[in-house]
């Protein structure tokens, strides 16, 4: 969650503009081509229009916002853009669109005329819903909802994963790469191609000239590899720089490969990697990491909320991890990144900046202004009921005339401890929660007792950037205590795939005889007892 103006691009719109932006995509060999989507989803594209890579219908420069009309009101939620440039667009239902460069057939229409605007791309993926979209030099990919990777575009060196170098002109089912799993990510290099199946295994294919694949060789692909040095290691996360890649583990640990001119692998020197490599970071756990296809930069960012960045850093070379003052990876795109593009589509932060919200943050836990206080472990919190009674309907009913509570300027609280409260407190003055992974547990109880699912969900999205063998059980009952079904399905996925070390923890051994049961059936389920 940023702020849109960080970019350059952005700039030059009208402060109006910038505070109806709900999501960006900034590309361009400058970073000087952008687009945008607004509160009430209407796209619109803002640059030079290289290739018409804006989708407007046209080729000329648009350095005032322009609406792009076919993409208007469709609920787009995940944009991707190659260097030709050529541009593609998903839709919450799972349309795909695509427009701008097309001399490689990247746009998957089976022509080769240069796109002007954005259109549906329907050959092969018929009745298919496409969840995500990526990009190289000059090819696509696009991964359904069933798990499917297809992929079109230049073949030069195999990126398309068809066991030939001819170029694919319309979308193809990647088939080697699958099976009988499912791909739960992929991602581009300039001329490589990667995907992340469900059961944490990476495969590799295309250009591999730098060991971008990640296969102990520089022999390139046209058929998807199996990275088998991660054997054994539950891949999460994964993403491409221009010649390199990244990965992170389910526990955390970050491992690099491919180019490192610039030290874009984090290794401490300049030399490539054809083989997965550790990145050990002050002995942190990694919960995200960041690459793009456009440069040759790195980013990760800790348990512990600290973002590091390495490689090409503003043309400088930085071959270790270096600590920044920014608060989330992308903010190291908009102010080091060569050029200064985005590595994902995301949303735009429109309450930081806010008078209304800074003002609502500095009156929490203030005395002077307060009108009532809550004492939790001998500890005082300063709030004011009208603020609580907008933000929580268990406060609004607390604070009526009826009730004790209404009438009294300081309340005693013996369910949770203070830490917890006092998070609880600021996260209705803040929206932000500011919890270790093991403190949002309690704070998961209270969410869950006040009847507040949006906590419920951040609380729950905090406790997996924690998540280890050791205390997966505790955690996987503590989901089921407090029906967070989705933490409760994370921790599920994670024990399975690290099942012997699990159970041979104190945590599994403490389960309790219901919630063990329940495990054990749900873990037979899937296979995990079969030889």
């Amino acid at each position: 969650m940023l702020d849109a103006s960080k970019w350059p691009i952005f700039s030059i719109l009208e402060q109006e503009d910038l505070e109806k932006i709900k999501k960006i995509c900034v590309f361009g060999s400058s970073g000087n081509e952008a687009i945008y989507i607004t509160d009430d989803d209407e796209v619109f594209a803002i640059g030079s229009n290289c290739s018409s890579c804006l989708g407007l219908g046209d080729a000329h420069s648009s350095f005032e916002p322009r609406k792009v009309e076919v993409l208007c009101k469709k609920n787009i939620v995940d944009i991707a853009f190659g260097s030709g440039p050529h541009v593609l667009a998903v839709s919450k239902n799972g349309e795909m669109y695509s427009w701008g460069h097309n001399g490689y057939c990247q746009l998957g229409n089976g022509g080769s005329g240069q796109g002007l605007i954005p259109t549906p791309i329907g050959t092969n993926i018929q009745g298919k819903k496409i969840l995500r979209v990526a990009c190289g030099s000059h090819h696509s990919m696009a991964l359904s909802q069933e798990g499917e990777i297809f992929a079109w575009g230049q073949n030069n060196c195999g990126q398309v994963g068809s066991g030939t170098t001819t170029n694919q002109p319309t979308p193809r089912k990647v088939v080697a790469v699958i099976g009988s799993k499912m791909a739960l990510s992929i991602a581009c290099g300039q001329t490589s191609s990667m995907a992340l199946l469900d059961n944490g295994e990476v495969y590799g294919w295309g250009y591999n000239g730098n060991g971008q694949l990640g296969l102990g060789n520089n022999v390139n692909q046209p058929n998807p590899c199996r990275v088998q040095q991660l054997q054994g290691v539950i891949i999460s996360q994964l993403v491409c720089g221009y010649a390199h890649t990244l990965a992170l583990s389910d526990e955390g640990t970050l491992y690099s490969w491919g180019a490192n001119s610039y030290g874009q692998l984090g290794t401490g020197n300049k030399a490539n990697q054809v083989s997965p490599s550790k990145v050990i970071i002050n002995g942190e756990r990694m919960v995200e990491i960041a690459a793009s296809h456009y440069a040759h930069i790195s980013a990760t960012m800790t348990e512990t909320g600290k973002v590091y960045m390495w490689g090409q850093c503003r043309g400088q070379s930085l071959t270790s991890p270096m600590l920044t003052k920014f608060t989330c990876t992308d903010d190291v795109f908009s102010a080091f990144s060569s050029p200064l593009v985005t590595w994902r589509t995301y949303n735009v932060d429109h309450i930081k900046g806010s008078s209304i919200v800074e003002s609502l943050s500095k009156a929490f836990d203030d005395p002077i202004t307060s009108d009532v206080k809550f004492s939790v472990e001998g500890r005082d919190i300063y709030v004011h009921k009208s603020v609580l009674k907008i933000r929580c309907e268990h406060f609004r009913s607390m604070f009526q005339s009826c009730w004790d509570e209404d009438g009294r300027d300081s309340i005693e609280v013996s369910q949770f401890s203070y830490t917890v409260y006092k998070a609880f407190l600021q996260y209705l003055y803040t929206d932000q929660v500011n919890l270790k992974p093991e403190q949002a547990i309690g704070l998961l109880d209270l969410a869950n007792a006040y009847c507040e699912p949006p906590l419920k969900r951040i609380c729950e999205q905090i406790i997996k950037k924690g998540i280890t063998t050791d205390n997966v059980a505790m955690l996987y009952a503590a989901a089921v205590k407090f029906e967070a079904k989705d933490l409760e399905e994370f921790c599920f996925r994670f024990a399975l795939n690290h099942m012997t070390a699990v159970t041979q923890t104190q945590a599994f051994s403490q389960l309790d005889e219901s919630v063990l049961k329940e495990f054990i059936r749900k873990a037979a389920m899937s296979g995990a007892f079969k030889y």
